[in-house]
């Protein structure tokens, strides 16, 4: 074998290592953010296998990279908002009554999984707050980034995202409370 190939064989080897171990470590938390967006478990899980895909394409230019964890989860956010976007979406999702008419009368098996116990009431009521407020919570509470970390990722002023926060907490606190009238 020549020199070369012994390189790149030893190249694509330690690129295949290492895109495991980030699939070990941030697979679960990226679908719970993509998920956070797009409220589908199964787009959701493609969203995060092009995001692995595009790192792995990636690979030489991460190791320049400070904080890995933070773009990983910008790359994410953002596939999630373009998926958003897609005229897919909206016409599946927003623009359609099929689904209303074929409506079972059973819960989903996720809607299962989240009426089990109280935890799972927090993580609705969250789902149902807007967007922004959304995000801010998941980010900052369940996957413990900073305003400094999530004010860079979003490109959103640290006090605007403090202020979010707050505003977040007292509409999670109204609908825990019963009181679903909140300001969009």
């Amino acid at each position: 074998m020549e020199l070369t190939e012994m390189k790149n064989e030893v190249y694509s080897d330690s690129q295949e290592i290492w895109l495991e171990e980030i699939m070990t470590e941030y697979g679960d938390k990226m679908i719970r953010v993509a998920y956070s967006y797009i409220k589908d478990w199964g787009i959701s899980q493609e969203i995060v296998q092009e995001v692995f895909i595009t790192c792995y394409k990636n690979y030489s230019q991460y190791s320049k990279v400070e904080n890995f964890k933070a773009l990983i989860y910008k790359i994410t956010i953002n596939r999630s908002k373009d998926v958003l976007r897609s005229s897919f979406v909206k016409k599946v999702f927003v623009g359609t009554d099929i689904f209303a008419s074929h409506k079972s009368s059973e819960l989903s098996p996720e809607n299962v999984v989240l009426k089990s116990d109280e935890s799972a009431l927090i993580a609705a009521s969250i789902l149902s707050l807007p967007l922004k407020y959304r995000e801010t919570i998941h980010l900052f509470y369940y996957e413990n980034l900073s305003i400094l970390e999530i004010s860079q990722m979003l490109n959103v002023n640290q006090n605007t995202l403090k202020s979010r926060l707050k505003r977040s907490r007292t509409m999670l606190g109204n609908i825990l409370e019963g009181s679903e009238t909140y300001e969009r």
